[in-house]
């Protein structure tokens, strides 16, 4: 696995430890070689997971729309800053560049990127692992949902299953090396 993307906040949220959280996860992907991409801004979740990555040497991917450059402030010490025309190209671009995808906390931006991807997955247009980085607890009412779409018949099982969710970074990239993408969702 040479990269992932990460989708987050672009603030701190109520807690320090998801900012601490997010540092240690940087650390970790900068530890396995991985490049971090991510949507380029230096503040917030998303600006702790990409110092971490640059303080320990590692590679760092910004893609962010020109309308957000100044908004998020982006990232002056990014490896590289791809400013592109609107979200959907933010987002093509990250999916193109990534060999896998984590959430860490965040609003409904965070959760509609993960979505994305995440229905990709389920309908064979990628067969890259998509993850949940559970810190302090925060995807459980998410995972809830998720059951509750399989026992309503909305989601089968094994892509429920899909959702690769840890609350320790070492795990959850542990847990990605050994993924195997479940059989494209058919409607017959």
């Amino acid at each position: 696995m040479n990269s992932i993307a990460v989708f987050c906040g672009s603030s701190n949220g109520a807690s320090e430890v998801y900012v601490e959280s997010a540092r240690e996860f940087g650390i970790e992907l900068a530890k396995r070689g991985i490049t971090l991409v991510y949507g380029g801004a230096s503040v917030g979740v998303m600006g702790a997971v990409a110092d971490a990555v640059l303080s320990e040497g590692g590679q760092v991917i910004g893609i962010m729309p020109s309308f957000l450059e100044q908004r998020e402030i982006a990232h002056e010490g990014l490896t590289k800053l791809i400013v592109v025309d609107s979200m959907h190209e933010r987002k093509a671009k990250m999916a193109e560049l990534a060999d896998g995808f984590v959430a860490l906390p965040g609003g409904p931006g965070t959760l509609e990127e993960f979505f994305e991807v995440f229905t990709w997955a389920q309908i064979g247009l990628h067969q890259k692992p998509c993850g949940l980085l559970n810190i302090n607890n925060y995807f459980d009412p998410l995972l809830e949902l998720f059951q509750h779409m399989t026992t309503e018949a909305f989601l089968q099982e094994k892509y429920r299953d899909m959702a690769i969710v840890e609350s320790m970074p070492n795990r959850l990239l542990d847990r990605f090396h050994t993924y195997q993408a479940p059989t494209i969702k058919t409607y017959a």
